[in-house]
């Protein structure tokens, strides 16, 4: 079974910015309008194409997710890796790009496309997407079952096997049979991913005012916790607070627990113990739901009792 490629088209400003911040994990590459995108799996290559004059292939990043966004929930979730050096900035851009009438309301939504180790080629290696139609304003499927789309993976790995691009999965750089590649998810993917799998709602309270909620990790990453979605909770910003200080904490059985030490210390919290005891709402996905492992660890290492 074949591999699909996209070439996508965008503007040099978000490209030059961006190949200038070889650090980052991932970026956004987002469309002004709030569109789905269902052309790639996770794992596959999405490449970018500058409009003219330059018309040429110049980098790409592994696809991770795609959904749509609110303009600012993008920005606080990637910053700079929205390619625009402000979240003003950015949204001026978008507004362009929407046209007459496009930025009447201060917020919109907008599609996003989550690509993770990003790679950005010499200009002596950008290259010519095949058969690619003057006709084309967005972007081209490729498949490596076809003799272009082929072609184009392999001469990818090539410009990614002599470039020596140290943040990209060692798979994508040798030769042979075409396979996903395995996206190394970042904390802004985090926060996106574990929002929509909670349906935008606080897994304890279902509050859903986007604005209140956080995506918080239940093993934290500096104590050796990953971006993956079975490390993370939706929390309403004082219910995060307090999980990270270790006042509150799920148990493995995913009921919500808080501790006694608000009471003693705070001489308050009412509105939390109302909470106790209670099963959160967790994702109706099993591969989804908080791995227990690491709900056992906030217990024993985070919660305060």
């Amino acid at each position: 079974m074949g591999v699909k490629l996209v070439v996508a088209v965008t503007d040099w400003q978000w490209f030059d910015l961006l190949r200038g911040k070889p650090e980052l994990p991932e970026v956004n590459f987002w469309a002004p309008n709030p569109r789905g995108f269902r052309a790639l799996g996770r794992g596959e290559l999405f490449l970018f194409k500058l409009h003219a004059p330059h018309d040429l292939i110049v980098g790409g990043g592994v696809f991770t997710y795609a959904n749509v966004l609110p303009c600012s929930l993008a920005w606080h979730a990637f910053g700079e890796a929205n390619g625009a050096k402000s979240a003003e900035e950015m949204r001026q851009r978008i507004v362009r790009y929407r046209g007459p009438g496009g930025g009447s309301r201060r917020d919109f939504e907008i599609g996003c496309r989550i690509l993770t180790q990003p790679f950005f080629f010499e200009e002596s290696d950008w290259m010519v997407a095949p058969n690619w139609s003057r006709n084309i304003v967005s972007l081209k499927t490729y498949s490596t079952e076809d003799t272009d789309g082929l072609h184009l993976w392999e001469s990818v790995q090539d410009r990614l096997s002599r470039a020596s691009v140290p943040h990209l999965a060692e798979e994508a750089v040798r030769f042979g049979a075409p396979q996903l590649i395995r996206p190394r998810l970042g904390q802004g993917t985090f926060r996106v991913l574990v929002t929509d799998i909670y349906e935008r709602r606080c897994a304890v309270t279902r509050e859903r005012t986007l604005p209140a909620l956080e995506a918080a990790h239940i093993r934290p990453y500096r104590d050796g916790g990953t971006h993956e979605e079975r490390n993370g909770l939706l929390l309403r910003r004082d219910i995060h607070s307090l999980f990270d200080a270790g006042y509150v904490t799920v148990t493995p059985e995913l009921n919500f627990e808080v501790s006694g030490r608000i009471r003693e210390e705070f001489e308050n919290g009412r509105d939390y113990y109302a909470l106790h005891g209670r099963r959160i709402q967790a994702p109706m996905v099993a591969r989804q739901r908080p791995d227990p492992a690491v709900l056992t660890w906030h217990n024993e290492n985070c919660f305060v009792g």
